[in-house]
Parts: C-alpha cells; structure tokens; sequence
C-alpha cells in the first residue's frame, strides 16, 4: 500500500519536472529561432522556474507532512486491515488448523 503511494507521488514529481524539462526547452528552441529575445528567453525560463518551485513548494505542504495518525486515518477510511487484525486471524487459522489436525487423527 506505501510502496503504490509512493510511486503515485513520485510519478506526479516526474511529471511535473517532465513538464518544466520540456517547457525549458521550447524556451531555448524558441530563442534559437528567433521567436523570443534573449532578454524574453531568460525572464520566461525565470518565470517557469518560480512556477515550479511553487509548485513543489504546495505539493510539499500538502503531502509531507502528514503524520502517522493521518496514514492510519486514511487507511481506516479504505477500510483496510491493521497489522494487528491480520497477525490476529493468522492466529486462528493456526488454532484451527491444529484442531482439524487433532479431530483428523482420532
């Protein structure tokens, strides 16, 4: 369940830096045609970098900081199992097994 959260917030990372990656470079293949000034190159590229930073900044404030409660929060909201609740039912599966194993061999 982390492992598939991470890689969704990785993949928005990777998209988002895919995004400045190909915008930094319609920024130089415009200036090297001459569709854009040096000058307007630059401040564009400047513009797209603050755009990113707050980009990452927000997705930072919204993503890092949750806590472990909020992860169990939002586990319990999937109504996924606890750890606890699966080494529980593991537990009387054993306990069944052996009673089976013991009416079996009687």
């Amino acid at each position: 369940m982390m492992e598939d959260l991470k890689k969704i917030l990785l993949a928005g990372i990777g998209s988002v830096a895919y995004t400045y990656e190909k915008a930094s470079s319609l920024v130089d293949d415009m200036v090297k045609k001459g569709k854009l000034s040096v000058d307007e190159g630059k401040e564009l590229s400047q513009e797209l970098k603050r755009n990113f930073k707050d980009t990452q900044d927000k997705f930072n404030e919204k993503v890092m900081p949750l806590a472990k409660e909020d992860v169990i929060s939002i586990i319990e909201d999937m109504n996924l199992a606890h750890q606890s609740e699966v080494n529980d039912l593991k537990e009387k599966v054993l306990e069944l097994e052996r009673k089976i194993d013991a009416l079996e061999s009687k």
